[in-house]
């Protein structure tokens, strides 16, 4: 079948199930006045967005990872806030309470929306960025396009050089193929995939509880499915090499029982920014700074003030 029938019929696919109620109910205005914060309105639509923190403080933005929206933060938001940065975190596109455009989910786009966001926002300096998972990728690239914009730099557990998937796993991201199996089977293993983020059992209050509502709204699950097939999660490997070669201040933070990405990805990252500042923390997985705030809190802090 021609490649761009195949895309077409993905196409109505996808708004078939969306239809159906398999995909999620509507993001409305109804829908976004569960959502603290703000909403402002980018090329690709409207981002939802909250800061904390003086005004005058130094910009200290969060960029959250592949599934979980904005609230993967919330261990250490306002702690930060109350250090004394300005501390932004927003939604990527199709998570949380932004915007599901139809288009690519893909490096670029992320970074187009950041670029953006803090235009909007009039923050025209030197900003501090921190990137948990994907976000870390997001962040990296946003460093080594815009060097400028950075001031320090701190990735956790970033993903990015993941190991390609095997063959059953790359079926399930083919035209149609994908749609269906997205559309009838995603959310269970959204839900089963939280469980790998966490080395113990200590997730923060209502992690699941909220994953649920994010799932529930129509886009969700085909931009997460967009996101996969970009290659974001794999093909970033020359833009940390690039980052080693000009470096901003930079610092990993990595929880060591880590089920989501390899510790191999840890030693090859090293290996290409020699100069970073690392931090491994015991007992826990891909999200440490949920599973032990009180000793990622004082890293950041430390690693952010002037």
């Amino acid at each position: 079948m021609n490649h761009k029938y195949q895309i077409k019929i993905a196409r109505i696919l996808s708004r078939l199930l969306e239809v159906s109620g398999l995909t999620g109910k509507p993001l409305d205005d109804r829908a976004r006045k569960e959502a603290p914060g703000s909403f402002i309105t980018l090329s690709k639509g409207r981002v939802h967005y909250e800061t904390a923190g003086p005004e005058k403080g130094v910009p200290l933005v969060l960029v959250h990872g592949l599934s979980v929206p904005g609230y993967i933060w919330d261990p250490v938001f306002y702690p930060l806030a109350r250090a004394g940065f300005r501390v932004i975190r927003f939604d990527l596109y199709g998570r949380g309470f932004s915007d599901r455009p139809k288009v690519r989910y893909d490096a670029e786009l992320f970074d187009t929306q950041l670029v953006q966001l803090l235009s909007a926002l009039n923050i025209t300096g030197p900003v501090h960025l921190a990137g948990v998972s994907m976000g870390g990728a997001i962040c990296a690239r946003f460093s080594s396009c815009h060097p400028e914009r950075v001031d320090r730099l701190c990735l956790i557990n970033p993903a990015g050089m993941m190991p390609r998937p095997g063959l059953p796993e790359r079926l399930k991201l083919l035209p149609l193929l994908g749609e269906c199996h997205m559309g009838l089977f995603g959310k269970k293993l959204i839900l089963a995939g939280l469980y790998d983020d966490f080395y113990t059992q200590l997730r923060p209050k209502g992690y699941k509880t909220k994953m649920v509502q994010q799932i529930s709204y129509a886009g969700f699950r085909r931009a997460l499915l967009s996101t996969l097939r970009s290659g974001i999660l794999h093909e970033m490997e020359p833009i940390y090499r690039s980052l080693g070669k000009n470096t901003p201040r930079m610092m990993l933070v990595w929880g060591k029982e880590d089920r989501v990405i390899p510790h191999e990805n840890c030693i090859r990252l090293r290996g290409l920014i020699p100069d970073m500042v690392c931090h491994f923390i015991e007992r826990t997985g891909h999200l440490p700074h949920c599973e032990d705030p009180e000793q990622v809190l004082p890293l950041l802090v430390d690693f952010f003030n002037p």
